[in-house]
């Protein structure tokens, strides 16, 4: 290396770590010590250093946040510890109920939690390796996220390199990606300008920019970024608290909400609650409640999870915003299973961040104990931020003539016969798999994973395939062309070629499955799978008395009536004669329970935690074929748990009835005494 270029890299090393350091006081401690034209100054210089010397450049270098190519679609990541949700409180009862049992759990009298406002925002992953970024992912369902490592770098507030050297070997972070309030107020200023529609909300701002396919576009959007913990610390010394956790991750580089504070017990924790509500129309964010997390990160392990949620954290809401409108007109909606459901249409009316012009009614009851009618002045509210409801009708604005709502007798959409189901409570087309407003959320139940599981059969995709005419029910699918499918928005021939590899694939199922992708009303995947094991064909359950259905273990009176009502639909017949001519097909029966043999025969078993040989998904199927019924909570009829890391409650209450437990290699060794 000749003296000049040793000079020349020694300054692009000095600028890379400037403008590092420049980032770190301009996002993490908000003390900047250069202006804006400085930095300009210090980024352009490096990148004529980088364009006069290529092999120089690095991913990491400032200079490389964007300019990559559009992607024609984001690539499904794994997230190697689950992304869990978080569960909601609604009053300080509910947050003092929280408090009690994870004080019980640990024995401790007064628990330290950290506290830290809740934003409203797109939940990512980053994954550092040897400091550098390596990967940026969404959320998604908690599993499976999409890939936005391009999109990310973008942010100006996630670095791409962390600063202290003693940062882990790799360094998961989880946080919030969100768009602060003033760079969306200009966003929308500027759409309306290019004479495009405006964004809603912050958070479906931040959202759609985040996943657009071309970075570039992503680079111009306002996004700005918050960590609020770690999902993996591989090597080095993991901090003991998760103030600690926070603090070394600021140190490390990355930006953590200034407002984080430390609570001694639930009175502090209450406290600033009302702190956060006050100071909340003065943050240039949306925030939607308050998150607690118990502080030792061993009582967290203690702790655990119970389905998507840790039992060591929770989200304590804001009361949802309300506001008055008038209902124009009541009509009702047809969802997937034919439950038909009343709906308010409104005046629109700006609601908690967005429009509101619908509200559900829920069903006839919920109608008659509000005594809501046409022509109305009501309040409605967004339940949970997210659904928008009728609370309550103001008596004293009622017009005269305020027209009363009359249920259909007849399906809207199909014409088929409504009936009422769930004691009086459900009105319920019987219309089925060719009911057009059941079509397309029965298909993609069908197409989900615990179904069918065909993959890049996405919401969107068989909304356009059932709107373009060619899929009328879930047998269409497996008659789909090359040509059809390459015809659909963001697919194409790669695209193509994959879905009908996935749909050959999918062919291959078993009878629980199909069961349960059927979506016949009642039936989940345990009941599916019972129905599965009882009969010694799916003939014969079509066929079957609710007599004899009832026989079946767990299936009650109401059950047996919605199976026999679904089977005895000539339409819904004639889908799964469609789907079985076009090749899907299941093993052959290996005779009822209580013919098999084996120690899972006749066994009923529940699984909990996380398994290292195969997903839970697989271990049921596993069970199932060898005569198990895999059931989703623990009862005194449980034979065995399987356990694997993690396990949840089902682990507690299992070892407290003194039902036994096995980890995966007694599951293996046991199917292996059996000669299998």
């Amino acid at each position: 290396m000749t003296r000049r270029k040793k000079q020349v890299v020694i300054e692009i090393n000095d600028l890379r770590n400037e403008l590092g350091e420049h980032n770190y006081r301009y996002h993490v401690l908000d003390a900047p010590v250069i202006s804006d034209a400085g930095y300009d100054r210090m980024l352009r210089r490096l990148e004529a250093l980088e364009r006069d010397s290529p092999e120089l450049v690095t991913p990491d270098s400032p200079t490389q946040r964007v300019g990559a190519a559009p992607l024609a679609r984001f690539e499904t990541v794994n997230h190697s510890v689950a992304m869990l949700s978080l569960n909601n409180a609604f009053s300080a009862e509910e947050l003092s109920e929280f408090d009690r049992r994870c004080r019980e759990s640990t024995g401790r009298e007064t628990l330290v939690y950290s506290a830290e406002p809740k934003l409203d925002g797109l939940a990512v992953s980053l994954v550092y390796e040897k400091g550098v970024l390596q990967r940026a992912a969404t959320r998604g369902d908690g599993h499976h996220g999409e890939d936005v490592t391009l999109n990310a770098r973008s942010i100006r507030s996630v670095p791409l390199r962390l600063l202290a050297p003693e940062c882990p070997e790799v360094l998961e972070v989880r946080g919030e990606v969100y768009m602060p309030l003033a760079g969306f107020k200009a966003l929308n200023q500027e759409q309306v300008k290019k004479g495009e529609k405006p964004y809603v909300n912050p958070r479906n701002a931040a959202a759609g920019s985040l996943r657009q396919l071309d970075p570039r576009i992503c680079a111009t959007r306002p996004l700005d970024f918050f960590c609020y913990g770690i999902g993996l610390w591989r090597g080095g010394e993991l901090p003991q608290t998760q103030i600690a956790t926070l603090a070394t991750l600021r140190r490390f580089g990355l930006r953590t909400n200034p407002l984080v504070r430390q609570m001694l017990g639930i009175g502090q924790c209450l406290d600033y609650y009302h702190e956060i509500l006050d100071c909340r129309q003065t943050l240039n964010y949306e925030i939607d409640g308050v998150v607690y997390k118990v502080n030792d990160l061993a009582d967290q392990q203690s702790l655990g999870a119970v389905s998507r949620a840790p039992r060591w954290a929770l989200a304590y809401k804001f009361p949802a915003p309300e506001e008055t409108t008038i209902v124009r007109d009541i009509d009702v909606q047809v969802g997937r299973t034919g439950a038909i459901t009343p709906v308010a249409r409104l005046e629109p009316v700006f609601v908690g961040g967005v429009t509101v012009a619908n509200a559900t009614l829920h069903n006839q009851a919920e109608i008659e104990r509000l005594d809501v009618r046409v022509g109305d002045t009501v309040t409605v509210r967004r339940a949970g931020d997210v659904i928008p409801e009728v609370v309550s009708v103001v008596r004293e604005k009622r017009r005269r003539g305020a027209r009363r709502f009359v249920f259909p007798s007849e399906c809207p959409i199909c014409g088929s016969q409504v009936m009422v189901a769930d004691g009086g409570i459900i009105q319920r087309c019987i219309g089925g798999l060719y009911c057009s407003a059941q079509v397309k959320e029965s298909i993609k139940h069908f197409v989900s994973r615990r179904a069918l599981d065909i993959e890049g059969l996405g919401a969107k995709l068989v909304e356009q395939l059932v709107d373009s005419g060619r899929v009328r029910h879930a047998g269409d699918l497996f008659t789909l062309s090359h040509g059809e499918l390459a015809a659909m928005d963001r697919m194409g021939a790669k695209s193509a070629d994959n879905l009908l590899g996935a749909l050959e694939s999918s062919r291959e199922t078993t009878l629980a499955r199909f069961l349960y992708g059927l979506g016949i009303p009642q039936v989940g995947e345990a009941t599916a799978q019972a129905l599965a094991q009882y009969f010694s064909a799916l003939e014969a359950l079509a066929d079957a008395s609710t007599e004899a259905l009832e026989a079946v273990p767990d299936v009650g009176p109401v059950v047996a009536s919605e199976i026999r009502l679904f089977f005895e639909q000539n339409h819904n017949r004639e889908v799964i004669d469609a789907l079985r001519a076009s090749g899907v097909v299941w093993p052959a029966p290996e005779g009822s329970t209580s013919e098999r043999v084996g120690p899972f025969a006749g066994r009923t078993v529940v699984i909990t935690g996380t398994l290292g040989e195969m997903s839970r998904d697989q271990a049921r199927d596993w069970l199932v074929a060898r005569g198990a019924k895999v059931t989703a909570s623990v009862s005194a009829r449980t034979d065995f748990v399987v356990a694997g890391a993690d396990p949840g409650s089902k682990y507690d209450k299992a070892l407290a009835l003194g039902i036994p437990v096995l980890d995966e290699a007694q599951l293996w060794a046991m199917d292996e005494t059996n000669g299998n």
